[in-house]
């Protein structure tokens, strides 16, 4: 996007396209304005149309522009904290919500897509969490007992079932969540749009808000070249917030995660690696990922950032890691690099905001945002619609606070990153 082919990569180039959208240019009056065109932004938007509100959609760049436009495409459910330690975090009251909403986001995500006939390559056969070594082995065993403990329709694999699945012997084990899949991100985001338009929505691209102004109850958005005035004002910037609410994305560290995409792959490579199309990451601390799209390009990824010395180094790494993984593939050729930016909490936990009356937004959801954006853009317009009081949201009204260090972190990351990968250490 923005001429700029390492920021959406293979997504863009496979992704049908958008609806047609223009900048803000005028005064608007709506219900609600949300700020933001990712999945929380456009999932709360088709919820709050369908329901009959009126909804301004502002994004500053493109639908899904940041996160939603560049993540992997695994559709997982739950977070990266384990399940029994939410309660210990949050509270046995939001813990157990949070589980609960999150547990079950795969699957709305899949009844939009069906509902909405969105065309965007998802598999439903669910995802595997890869074991590197006996602790990666331990932490997976303790995962699949605390979901199963929930009813989660989830299964511990040994390496050798491990390996049937995936086409290499490298793991110790995974576990197998029948809840989740895959899907490609970009179309996903595009296709909400689709149907947000459909209902009713109107969405206008590069108008970025530049201030806010409370006239009474009502609220006045600002941009360039217009207004929209508005009772509520969701914020869905997440992690590539910018302008009056810039603090979400301060609340975060940025962590840089690229893609490589492989040229599609000959038959036989086909039906040996990930022959179920389940999405793949590992439990290293510097994990990588792996799934395969529809016309067969393995995409390939890990912690880092596709820029300056970092470009010549992760595509080394990535080529030897390839190979390594599955030795029949040889010297691969990548279709496609791109990278963009995840945002980490301090908990590793999302955050549900009141940034002053009328203006509310869910964030921080720490690399996991296909399922829970899309879940927490409902839970925002139930509870606009009056359906869900404050008190019963899924997770506690907090504020937001820049974590220690936060600059010195993300430096660290994204050099760490290259650091680990020229030395070449993985399995």
């Amino acid at each position: 996007m923005l001429n700029d082919p390492r920021s959406h990569g293979l997504w863009e180039k496979t992704a049908p396209e958008p609806p047609t959208t223009s900048p803000l240019d005028g005064a608007m009056s709506a219900d609600v304005v949300i700020v933001g065109g990712g999945y929380t932004g456009l999932s709360s938007a088709l919820h709050l149309a369908e329901a009959g509100s009126k909804v301004v959609l502002l994004e500053a760049k493109e639908i899904g522009f940041g996160g939603a436009g560049r993540n992997v495409g695994l559709i997982n459910a739950g977070m990266w904290v384990m399940p029994n330690d939410l309660p210990g975090v949050l509270g046995p009251v939001h813990g157990e919500r949070l589980l609960d909403l999150l547990g079950n986001a795969p699957k709305l995500v899949m009844e939009l897509i069906d509902k909405h006939q969105i065309a965007c390559e998802l598999e439903r056969n669910g995802t595997l969490h890869c074991a590197v070594g006996a602790d990666g082995l331990k932490e997976i065993e303790d995962r699949a007992a605390q979901w199963s403990a929930r009813g989660a329709a989830v299964t511990l694999l040994d390496a050798a079932e491990t390996a049937k699945r995936i086409g290499s012997d490298a793991y110790t084990g995974s576990l197998l969540d029948k809840r989740a899949g895959t899907l490609q991100p970009l179309a996903y985001a595009r296709g909400l749009a689709h149907a947000a338009v459909k209902a009713g929505v109107t969405i206008h691209t590069s108008s970025p808000v530049i201030g806010t102004e409370r006239n009474g109850g009502r609220w006045t958005v600002k941009t360039a070249s217009g207004e929209v005035s508005a009772e509520w004002i969701i914020v869905a910037t997440d992690a590539y917030s910018t302008g009056p609410w810039e603090q979400v994305r301060s609340e975060q560290v940025h962590l840089p995660y690229f893609n490589f995409a492989t040229v599609p792959l000959g038959h036989n490579l086909r039906q040996s690696i990930l022959p179920g199309r389940e999405g793949v990451w590992d439990t290293k601390e510097i994990l990588s990922s792996f799934r395969m799209d529809q016309a067969g390009r393995l995409v390939f990824g890990s912690v880092g950032a596709l820029r300056n010395t970092g470009l010549a180094v992760h595509r080394g790494w990535a080529k030897r890691a390839l190979k390594r993984l599955f030795p029949d593939i040889g010297d691969v050729e990548f279709e496609c690099e791109w990278y963009g930016q995840i945002g980490m909490t301090d908990n590793a936990l999302p955050r549900f905001h009141k940034f002053a009356p009328g203006v509310v937004g869910f964030s921080g959801y720490n690399g996991r945002g296909i399922a829970p954006g899309t879940v927490f853009g409902r839970t925002l317009a139930e509870h606009i619609l009056g359906r869900l009081p404050e008190a019963d949201l899924p997770l506690p009204l907090t504020s937001p606070t820049e974590p220690s260090f936060r600059a010195l972190k993300e430096i660290w990351y994204e050099a760490g990153a290259q650091v680990a990968h020229f030395a070449d250490a993985r399995f």
